[in-house]
């Protein structure tokens, strides 16, 4: 009896041992399988959290720099014609037309839809043909080509003939004068200074202003709202009655605007270049694309900086024009173009074209 009870105790035991060791067993088999949850879970928190850590393989998502994000593409759009474009109310070509963009001029892209683009050049914003405009790459190529960087000045300015604050003065530029930029340079070698100095246009010499004082802003010729065009084509009128275009002779007055944008423009070149900016404006009034009077050519919007900052209109009324740039004018005025049919001219940025002093015309 007593060996059978022995016997029974030692079955009970054998039979405890092995329920503990199941137990145990699906306890750590459970406690494994959270761990691997766990270990997911990290790793999705590495994905949402690039700077998270997963558990189980250490790997850092930022590490690998997986970018999904496409670079941003360009909204900038150019005119592709010859003559001028009309920009329309709705993406229909017989929708009411609000006004025109010219050849080299340029917009932003608002919207596009079914070969139309909707943009915005100036104060006018409409619809154009895809087929007439000028995308992307090629949109970017052409602007960098025609447009231009100025300078609006925060403060009066002294223009020195160096980068270097210890170098000679050409004059002083007022506040709020906005001037064609060349390029941007370092101070020169020796120099105590650290900061840039921006290379300007000064009545054609290149003249130095301080970075520190100065907006940099870059320019592209813009379309016309029909309503600016009417005015514009009012003061054309207005300025036609006391020229004869036919053998292209002018009053007084009209030499001395051409003169004076001369004066602006080509000061401190020589004859040769004086004559050559006289010629471009020439150029432009027989041209389709462009006004056909000189008034209307000098004052177009976005065509000549000293018009569009009102620098032309200061040195008209202060009289003081170099002679030489009245006898350019006139010169001009003759028939006389050392550039050709030229339309363009800009300071010498690497551009090809007919190259004349410090500017190259194109």
């Amino acid at each position: 009896m007593a060996r059978s009870r022995r016997l029974l105790v030692a079955l009970l035991g054998i039979v405890l041992s092995l329920s503990l060791t199941v137990q145990t067993g699906m306890t750590a088999q459970a406690g494994s399988k959270r761990n691997y949850l766990d270990s997911l879970n990290g790793g999705v928190a590495a994905i949402l959290d690039p700077s998270a850590m997963n558990s189980i393989g250490a790997v850092n998502v930022a590490d690998k720099k997986v970018t999904t994000e496409k670079e941003p593409e360009s909204t900038r759009v150019m005119a592709n014609v010859k003559d001028a474009l009309n920009i329309r109310s709705e993406a229909d070509e017989n929708a009411k037309k609000l006004g025109k963009l010219y050849k080299d001029c340029g917009g932003t892209i608002l919207e596009r839809r079914d070969g139309w683009t909707k943009l915005q050049s100036g104060n006018l914003i409409g619809w154009a043909k895809d087929e007439y405009l000028l995308f992307g790459e090629e949109a970017e190529n052409l602007a960098n080509s025609v447009g231009k960087m100025v300078a609006h000045l925060d403060d009066a300015l002294r223009v020195r003939k160096e980068a270097n604050i210890e170098s000679g003065v050409y004059g002083i530029l007022p506040k709020g004068e906005m001037v064609e930029v060349v390029s941007i340079e370092e101070s020169v070698e020796g120099s105590i200074e650290e900061n840039k100095w921006i290379c300007i246009n000064y009545e054609g010499k290149n003249g130095y202003v301080s970075s520190d004082y100065v907006t940099l802003d870059f320019l592209i010729d813009t379309g016309e709202t029909l309503e600016e065009i009417k005015a514009r084509e009012k003061a054309e009128k207005e300025a036609k009655r006391h020229v004869n275009y036919g053998e292209y002779t002018a009053d007084a007055d009209t030499i001395t605007l051409l003169a004076a944008l001369i004066h602006c423009e080509a000061g401190g070149e020589s004859y040769e270049g004086q004559v050559a900016v006289g010629a471009v404006v020439m150029n432009r009034v027989r041209s389709k694309a462009y006004p056909n009077t000189i008034h209307g050519v000098i004052y177009a919007s976005g065509q000549f900086t000293p018009a569009m900052t009102g620098k032309l209109d200061r040195v008209l009324e202060s009289g003081k024009i170099y002679e030489s740039c009245f006898k350019a004018a006139k010169e001009a005025l003759s028939g006389v173009s050392n550039v050709g049919d030229l339309t363009h001219f800009r300071r010498i940025n690497g551009r090809e074209g007919l190259i004349i002093g410090n500017h190259v015309f194109y």
